[in-house]
């Protein structure tokens, strides 16, 4: 009885040691296939500034009448090409040119009184009386009026009337056909030169130092984020831009693609310029390098073992290394 007792007391044991041995087992092993690793890489290695930005143009206008009225004509329509100078719209311009020929006329009154006056105190200069400067002054001022009323007026003839102010492309009518009134201030048509398309992006006062005109840049739109478009900075602002908050530069990038016109205004994404360089550098991913009171480190074993380091450039999703370590050597998240 005693013996067979104890032969099942040792089975007991055998078992409980088994199981806690296969729980010790797969917990570390679980433990060990959550650590992830890298190996320290040798290589090239650019360091970027990206700079979120939108789509713009150098020649792109809304155009708008100087005044109110009916629409009478319009001579073109939304994709069509225009050369500089072409008619767009026109309003009614019978009450306009009507007050035009008035102010001509009143010119051409006020003009003969001024001259007959001024015939009539002809070389009086030295002696000219109260009465006369009177009739004089008034003559001019009254010429001088007129004037000013037929510039007017024929300002207000001119506003009726819509012209392209450059070569360009009709991107947008308010009223592509006649007989309706449009009030100033409506935003008549749209008209973009395409070839004058580029991505605009704003740099703080610590960015805008690295950039350089002529540097190459890489586009990626967030309508065609397959795609990777190649550009150059065509220019960078001298003053901020009114309206930002703080000190913040625009900065033009023309694309190097005849693919402009698949690009539409205000289409945004991002510019990736290389401002640094190096050759023949270590480096490792970004989220291998910890830090702690000493400084940066890596971990290179297991164990957490950390050598030191000091880092240099960074790309987009690496970072340069230098310190006590090798190419190849395994380190550990």
């Amino acid at each position: 009885m005693v013996r067979t007792f104890l032969q099942k007391r040792w089975k007991i044991i055998i078992v409980a040691v088994l199981i806690l041995t296969g729980i010790l087992f797969f917990g570390l092993r679980s433990k060990n296939a959550d650590i992830k690793t890298s190996t320290i890489q040798r290589g090239n290695l650019s360091e970027e500034l990206i700079l979120s930005g939108e789509i713009n143009a150098t020649n792109y206008a809304k155009l708008l009448f100087e005044t109110s009225g009916k629409i009478v004509y319009v001579g073109v329509e939304e994709g069509e090409s225009v050369k500089r100078g072409r008619l767009i719209s026109k309003l009614d311009t019978t009450v306009l040119n009507s007050s035009y020929q008035i102010a001509l006329s009143n010119l051409r009154i006020y003009s003969a009184t001024a001259e007959n006056v001024l015939d009539q105190v002809k070389g009086h200069n030295d002696d000219e009386t109260y009465a006369q400067k009177d009739q004089r002054t008034t003559a001019e001022a009254n010429k001088d009026k007129a004037y000013e009323a037929v510039i007017s007026a024929k300002r207000n003839l001119d506003g009726a009337s819509l012209y392209a102010p450059f070569d360009g492309t009709i991107t947008f009518l308010a009223h592509p056909f006649t007989g309706v009134y449009t009030n100033i201030g409506t935003v008549e048509a749209e008209i973009i030169d395409p070839k004058t398309i580029y991505f605009g992006v704003l740099a703080d006062q610590t960015e805008v130092t690295k950039l350089t005109v002529g540097q190459k840049v890489r586009i990626v739109l967030d309508a065609f984020e397959d795609k990777e478009y190649q550009g150059s900075v065509r220019n960078i602002s001298f003053t901020p831009k009114i309206g930002e908050a703080g000190s913040v530069y625009l900065i033009k990038v023309n694309f190097e693609t005849d693919e402009y016109l698949n690009f539409k205004i205000a289409m945004s994404g991002d510019a990736k310029f290389t401002v640094s360089e190096k050759e023949n550098i270590l480096y490792v991913p970004f989220n291998y390098v910890k830090q702690d009171k000493q400084g940066k480190y890596l971990k290179v074993n297991r164990k957490g073992e950390k050598v030191y380091i000091e880092t240099g450039i960074e790309s987009e999703d690496n970072i340069e290394v230098i310190g006590d370590i090798i190419e190849g050597q395994t380190i550990y998240d």
